[in-house]
């Protein structure tokens, strides 16, 4: 298991920007991708961005142009730039990390998009 702590969570308004972090411990095994998911209230777990290690991203529809996934390999850390946010994007957002032997999560940071 890989523990991952994210920061850069909070309040803004509509049209706002935010910046996610996340940081990985160190792991036995290579992290093959890392990514961002995110669940509003009622509603099931989904995919933001996904960033795998040779640096291929993959976006959710509703995000994209709008939010940007990085990955520095060497510090095991990933960030999601987020821009022109809207009161959709409200939500709790994970961390992800997925090694060979399965994921890995991290306990979530709160976005509120007020409109």
């Amino acid at each position: 298991q890989v523990q991952l702590v994210e920061s850069g969570g909070g309040l803004v308004q509509a049209g706002g920007s935010l910046r996610l972090s996340c940081v990985a411990s160190a792991s036995k095994y290579p992290i093959n991708a890392m990514g961002w998911y995110r669940q509003a209230p009622g509603k099931e777990r989904e995919l933001v961005a996904i960033i795998h290690i040779g640096g291929t991203t993959r976006y959710a529809d509703s995000v994209v142009g709008r939010f940007t996934i990085s990955r520095e390999n060497a510090k095991n850390t990933v960030h999601l730039q987020m821009n022109g946010l809207k009161p959709e994007d409200t939500a709790l957002y994970y961390c992800n990390g997925r090694t060979a032997w399965g994921d890995s999560w991290g306990q979530g940071t709160q976005v509120t998009v007020s409109s």
